[in-house]
């Protein structure tokens, strides 16, 4: 394990499959240049690249070098109001929509996590502030992307870093700043794995923020797909071959209602809950309830099974 903040996940390299047969080396040569253009341009802008329009560009851009195209009912108003540089986008969207008051908080959004394309498919509907863990920043292309896009690092494998944490998330929500977390705290191959830990929901409730649940499905010419999933022992180079070599590849972003942590009078033990079962879908639960099964096999998806452990080379995010 990486430390006292880390989660098992039953998911592995196997769990990882296409859906629907390869694409042509053709097009995998013609993916693989442009996606090292599209990276060598984003590492190359340098600090200029937190400004949010070039940086939601870059993301939009190394999504487009991969063949991937972004779906769900909250994209197009989501990119439609970022386009227009307005404020809480997140919070404006369908007609669940909170209003953002003047110089009031920013947003926790809370989101499942499967893979690293998970980090350029948020920031490239918003760029968001992210909270990782450190060794995010070693991480090739994700890494100088995350560190350039202001994200925010913290030591997972020291405890006592914890309230610190937790305290400087609550002061970014409380400037106005929206904020994007990974609560499962590791990869699954699919978006039922695993349960919300509690501990950055405490945060929005310090700063009187509001919580966003948002939920990421991957899919290959409408098909369920595990092929982009990170997990385990999974190397970024094994990934990265298998996103190049997909066919089809759409990433679905739905968000949630947004759950009014000030307003509620909800706990974090509850907020994590509720944020979960709208995430995840089902009854809301608690990281000791998460559902255990045999494990997977090559080929299957395996949602949610017994709990292995982690390696250094899986993105692992508090």
């Amino acid at each position: 394990m990486n430390g006292a903040w880390d989660v098992w996940s039953a998911c592995t390299p196997a769990c990882a499959t296409h859906a629907v047969r390869r694409a042509p080396t053709t097009v995998t040569a013609r993916r693989c240049a442009a996606f090292a253009h599209a990276v060598r341009r984003a590492l190359t802008d340098g600090e200029r690249m937190a400004d949010p329009v070039r940086l939601r560009t870059h993301a939009r851009a190394l999504l487009a070098a991969l063949g991937i195209s972004l779906e769900g009912p909250a994209v197009g108003a989501l990119r439609a109001a970022a386009d227009a540089r307005t404020r809480g986008t997140w919070l404006g969207t369908g007609p669940a929509a909170v209003t953002p008051l003047p110089g009031g908080p920013g947003t926790l959004i809370v989101v499942n996590h499967i893979s690293w394309l998970d980090i350029p498919a948020l920031l490239a509907v918003e760029p968001v502030t992210l909270l990782a863990k450190r060794e995010v920043g070693g991480w090739p292309v994700v890494g100088g992307l995350a560190r350039r896009a202001g994200t925010h690092f913290i030591d997972r494998g020291n405890p006592r870093e914890l309230p610190r944490t937790i305290g400087e998330l609550s002061e970014l929500l409380a400037s106005g700043r929206s904020v994007a977390v990974f609560p499962q705290a590791t990869t699954w191959c699919t978006g039922e794995g695993g349960a919300f830990r509690r501990a950055t929901f405490q945060a929005a409730i310090d700063a009187g923020a509001p919580v966003r649940p948002v939920t990421l499905t991957y899919a290959q010419h409408g098909l369920p797909s595990t092929v982009a999933a990170f997990c385990g022992e999974d190397t970024f180079a094994s990934s990265l071959r298998r996103v190049l070599t997909a066919r089809g590849l759409t990433i679905g972003v739905t968000a949630h209602p947004p759950l009014s942590a000030p307003e509620s009078g909800h706990d974090r033990r509850t907020l994590a809950a509720l944020a979960g079962a709208a995430v995840m879908g089902g009854p809301p639960r608690s990281p000791r309830q998460a559902p255990e099964r045999a494990p997977a096999q090559r080929g299957h998806l395996c949602g949610t099974a017994p709990h292995l452990r982690p390696t250094a080379q899986a993105p692992h995010h508090v």
